[in-house]
């Protein structure tokens, strides 16, 4: 990782040479426009005029498959929340139904499949229980998106 100091330091370098760039394209453009008067442009100015503009446009690309890979995670992890969420609410909902231990299942959340893991455990005050949730992609099931963790009184309780 680069400090942020050596980051400024690179990204005023970078700076000051797109602008020296820029300049020198202009006044480039600029004499090839008073050189090339009725005649129009040679073939290797177009060629190079087609290479810097695929340059920019690779550029944004880039940044824009960036964004979008990050908007798409973003609905994954929000939708794997609300599948933790419901996992919760059905255990607060039929406390009796937990049962101490690990448990396994899957659902789906806008048409997107995903798999939950349920760990139920024992707290110091006996009238509660810690429930555990974590979940996953189906088909990525190591990588967790969403952790959630509640609290539900025991059943037996009432």
């Amino acid at each position: 990782m680069i400090p942020h100091a050596h980051w400024t330091t690179l990204r005023a370098h970078a700076l000051r040479a797109e602008f020296a760039l820029g300049a020198a394209l202009r006044a480039h453009v600029s004499t090839i426009a008073a050189r090339a008067g009725a005649r129009g442009f040679t073939l290797i100015e177009i060629l190079v005029a087609l290479a810097l503009l695929a340059v920019a446009l690779a550029a944004g690309m880039r940044a824009l498959a960036h964004g979008a890979d990050g908007a798409s995670t973003l609905k994954a992890r929000t939708l794997a929340l609300w599948v933790a969420q419901n996992r919760l609410a059905a255990a607060q909902i039929a406390p009796d139904a937990l049962i101490a231990g690990e448990s396994r299942g899957g659902a789906m959340q806008a048409g997107m499949a995903f798999v939950w893991t349920v760990k139920v455990s024992a707290t110091p005050n006996p009238a509660f229980q810690r429930v555990d949730i974590a979940v996953a992609e189906r088909d990525t099931p190591g990588y967790m998106l969403a952790r959630l963790t509640g609290y539900v009184t025991r059943g037996d309780t009432r």
